[in-house]
């Protein structure tokens, strides 16, 4: 990784990590929230009820008109998520439906300029590029990473950067800064994800370099991951850094032991609104996210889920992503 690279992958982890430190468990007595420390030393109430009484913003007809006609004639915005994802990324409120986190929010958002309703179809990972290629859904909110392979399907408009967070059972004494630190060691992982990509790529060149390759794991859910990391039988898990420091603060069972940019080593990550190449979305995504960020409604959304850290400055239609093969 380079110098400027690590600093700042680095850096935002720590932020990150910092921003999530646990300071009260849910209230059930208030709807079910979560309180976490802020930067500024304070702390930040986090809303897990089905009330989430969202950061919104108005139509921009300019933007709105920019949206192909069939959609605008539909007046919704199919939106699709992964039911795999988890807090504070995508996942349920405390009426066990309704569908809350950063992307509902930051995707509510971009409807809000469009002038669309949003509607949200939460399904298994592996079906959401399937039905963005069927047309069933408009666009992915997902923690969808750019990758160069993807590019050659799907149109691009990032709204978050991507970093991995490797957790492992608290007290581990692991630490985790390249392949070196991971060969021989067993992983968990989600099938078809971008960190499965890096993973098989570091357990490759640990063989290259004569140490032995990484035990990959996988598991049907979250639930199953962490019961196999408590209970040794995995000695770390790979996925999305937000979850990770989000599931360690809230548990205190965890702890997030190494961190790295998604689109490795050379190369700042990004997540990214995602939709069907050609399709004609991928522009007005990009002009309302750009929208969005220059009115502040954007920081607020990141700011209430502590992702402050995560922010882009603009969003760029298909910039750099991982490249097919990572060095």
């Amino acid at each position: 990784m380079s110098t400027t690279l690590a600093r700042r992958t680095a850096s935002a982890a720590l932020s990150l990590a910092s921003a999530l430190l646990l300071a009260a468990c849910a209230n059930p007595s208030d709807g079910g929230t979560t309180e976490v420390a802020d930067a500024k030393g304070g702390t930040t109430k986090i809303n897990l009820g089905p009330d989430q009484n969202r950061v919104t913003t108005d139509k921009v007809g300019s933007i709105a008109a920019e949206v192909p006609e069939t959609i605008r004639r539909r007046g919704t915005l199919e939106i699709v998520d992964s039911s795999g994802s988890a807090a504070p990324l995508t996942f349920h409120a405390t009426d066990n439906k309704t569908v809350i986190g950063v992307e509902p929010d930051i995707a509510s958002l971009v409807a809000d300029v469009l002038g669309l309703k949003p509607h949200f179809n939460t399904v298994s990972w592996e079906n959401i590029l399937v039905g963005l290629d069927s047309g069933k859904y408009d666009v992915g909110f997902s923690n969808i990473t750019v990758t160069e392979e993807r590019k050659e399907k799907y149109d691009f408009a990032p709204y978050r950067e991507d970093n991995l967070g490797f957790e492992a059972k608290k007290g581990s004494g692991l630490t985790v800064t390249g392949p070196e630190d991971v060969a021989g060691k067993s992983v968990a992982v989600g099938s078809g994800t971008n960190q499965e990509k890096l993973l098989i790529e570091w357990s490759k060149e640990n063989e290259t370099a004569g140490r032995e390759p990484v035990d990959i794991k996988y598991y049907q859910n979250d639930s199953d991951t962490y019961l196999a990391l408590q209970s040794g039988r995995i000695d770390l898990y790979l996925g999305p850094n937000p979850t990770a420091a989000y599931h360690a603060a809230t548990t205190g069972k965890t702890e997030v032991v190494g961190t790295y940019s998604g689109a490795g080593a050379t190369l700042q990550g990004l997540i990214a609104a995602t939709t069907k190449k050609d399709s004609g979305l991928v522009k007005p995504l990009a002009d309302a996210l750009n929208h969005v960020i220059r009115n502040g409604t954007y920081a607020k959304v990141l700011e209430r889920w502590g992702l402050s850290d995560e922010a882009v400055a603009k969003s760029e239609i298909n910039p750099p992503g991982l490249p097919k093969t990572n060095k």
